[in-house]
């Protein structure tokens, strides 16, 4: 059984200010969303973990097969108008937010497209709620909010002004980030930097 909802994304709009973004919500299935949080990898860390790690029979293993495929990618390419074949795909989990996350920036420029699927189940914080901004120093000028919730997908295409923030929250918040790369050096480094990361955290609980 998929747990994409692809049909949703096809019809979905991509807003052009103030830079390109699509939001789905519901784009995981209920039942989906269920099975992920049963399965889901232990982490009560802050920071991006990599997916290689991740065992057999854990839900999201089975979601991250269906975001690699061809499918997924030539959907993303015609809404975004950009050219992704042959590019690298960098993954990454997240599982907990630190009260010092969330901070406005616009991410890297290696990235060319950042995919956000978020896990947690009827979120009801005030904050840990991404919010697409107009401008890089106020999280109050928005024109989008999204609760990291069932199933929600958000999609953006990374530019000079793609800024993106949200009050603070310190606890759980589940989220899968996919990123298309400019090249696979670019991947290597973030993927370097987020195993030095959860090894890292791995000690400080031990």
């Amino acid at each position: 059984m998929s747990h994409l909802e692809l049909d949703k994304l096809k019809v979905a709009r991509v807003e052009s200010q103030p830079y390109s973004y699509t939001i789905v919500p519901g784009f995981l299935r209920p039942d989906s969303v269920a099975r992920i949080n049963a399965t889901y990898p232990k982490i009560e860390k802050g920071g991006s973990y990599p997916v290689e790690s991740l065992e057999a029979g854990m839900a999201i293993k089975e979601v991250i097969d269906e975001l690699d495929s061809a499918e997924f990618e030539a959907m993303i390419a015609e809404k975004f108008n950009v050219e992704l074949a042959g590019r690298p795909k960098m993954y990454s989990l997240r599982g907990y937010t630190r009260a010092k996350d969330g901070q406005i920036h616009t991410d890297s420029k290696d990235k060319i497209i950042t995919v956000l699927l978020y896990l947690n189940e009827n979120w009801q914080h005030a904050g840990g709620k991404l919010r697409l901004l107009k401008n890089g120093h106020s999280v109050e000028d928005y024109v989008a909010e999204v609760p990291p919730d069932n199933g929600t997908l958000l999609v953006f295409k990374r530019a000079d002004n793609s800024w993106h923030g949200h009050h603070p929250f310190d606890g759980p918040r589940r989220s899968l980030q996919m990123n298309w790369m400019t090249s696979e050096g670019s991947k290597g480094f973030h993927a370097i930097r987020h195993k030095i990361s959860a090894v890292v955290k791995k000690l400080t609980t031990a």
